[in-house]
C-alpha cells in the first residue's frame, strides 16, 4: 500500500497528462507510491493507450521562445513561466520573454544559471524577473533553457509560444530545418534515430512490452528468454513511431522524415531540443 497521500490534484494531473480515467489514475498513483513517471508506466503496463508525455509538465502557463544567432550557428530555447494564461497571453509578458531570449543570444549564455546572471539594459535577468513578479502579482521565472550549436540551427515556435523547437543540422537548409522542427513540435520524438535512443528508454519500453505479453493468455508459460526475444523484435514499431527520421513525414505521408531530408540535399539532423508548456 502507498505510504503517501494521493490528492485529488495529483490524480487530476495524471489524468491530464495521460488521458486515463480518474479511478485508474488513483490506482496507478497508489500502486507506485505517488511516483508520477512510474504511474504512467503502470498504466501502460495495464495495456492503456495513455498519452505518455515524456517531459515539459512543470510550467503550467507562460511563453516559450526559440531563437538563433544571425549566422544560425547557435540556437537557444527558453521557457518563462507564470501561473495564469491571462498573464501569458499579455503582449507585455510576451515581450518580456523575448527580451530574455535576446539577452541569452547576445550574452552567448550556455546554462540557465548564466542566463539568470545575464544583463538586460544594465539589470540582471534574475532581478528583472523579481521586479516583474512584484508588478503582476504572480509567481514567474525562467524555468527552462536549452541550447544547440551546429553548422546550421533552425528554430520554430508553435501554438502562441507554447512549444519551442531547435534543430541542429549538418549544413544550411532553411526550409528542411523548418519542416523538421514542425515535425518535432507535432510528434515529439524521443531521439533522432534508433541508434541515439538511450539505453534507459529502450529498457523501459522492453519492460512494458514484456509485461503486456505476460498478460496475454496466448503467451502463458512462455519462458522469459523467449519473451525477451519477442520484445526485441517488437521494438521496431517503437523506433518507427518514436524516432524522428523513421517517422512518417507529417507534410507528406508517402515518405519518412529521412526520405525528406535526403531529397533536400542529404541533410542530416545532429540533434534537436523541444520545450513545451505542460
Amino acid at each position: 500500500m502507498s505510504t503517501v497521500t494521493i490528492s485529488a490534484q495529483d490524480i487530476n494531473k495524471l489524468r491530464q497528462a495521460t488521458g486515463a480515467g480518474m479511478l485508474d489514475c488513483r490506482k496507478a498513483l497508489t500502486e507506485t507510491n505517488g511516483d508520477f513517471e512510474a504511474a504512467i508506466d503502470w498504466l501502460r503496463k495495464q495495456g492503456q493507450k495513455v498519452a505518455a508525455k515524456r517531459s515539459d509538465r512543470e510550467a503550467k502557463e507562460g511563453v516559450v521562445i526559440a531563437k538563433t544567432t544571425a549566422d544560425n550557428k547557435t540556437g537557444i530555447v527558453i521557457c518563462v513561466s507564470c501561473e495564469t494564461d491571462f498573464v501569458s497571453k499579455n503582449a507585455d509578458f510576451v515581450a518580456f520573454g523575448q527580451s530574455i531570449a535576446d539577452a541569452a543570444i547576445k550574452n552567448n549564455v550556455k546554462s540557465l544559471e548564466e542566463l539568470n546572471n545575464a544583463e538586460v539594459n544594465g539589470s540582471k535577468v534574475a532581478d528583472l524577473v523579481n521586479d516583474k513578479l512584484a508588478s503582476i502579482g504572480e509567481k514567474i521565472g525562467v524555468t527552462k533553457f536549452a541550447r544547440i550549436d551546429a553548422p546550421f540551427v533552425a528554430s520554430y515556435i508553435h501554438g502562441a509560444y507554447r512549444i519551442g523547437v531547435l534543430v541542429g543540422l549538418n549544413k544550411a537548409a532553411t526550409e528542411a530545418g523548418k519542416d523538421v522542427a514542425m515535425q518535432i513540435a507535432a510528434l515529439n520524438p524521443v531521439a533522432v534515430d534508433a541508434a541515439s535512443v538511450s539505453a534507459d528508454v529502450i529498457a523501459r519500453e522492453k519492460d512494458i512490452i514484456i509485461e503486456l505479453m505476460k498478460q496475454d493468455p496466448k503467451m502463458a508459460g512462455k519462458p522469459d528468454e523467449m519473451l525477451a526475444k519477442i520484445a526485441e523484435g517488437k521494438m521496431g514499431a517503437f523506433f518507427k513511431e518514436q524516432t524522428l527520421t523513421a517517422q512518417v513525414f507529417v507534410k507528406d505521408g508517402s515518405k519518412t522524415v529521412a526520405d525528406h531530408l535526403k531529397e533536400a540535399g542529404d541533410v542530416k539532423v545532429i540533434e534537436f531540443k523541444r520545450v513545451a508548456l505542460g
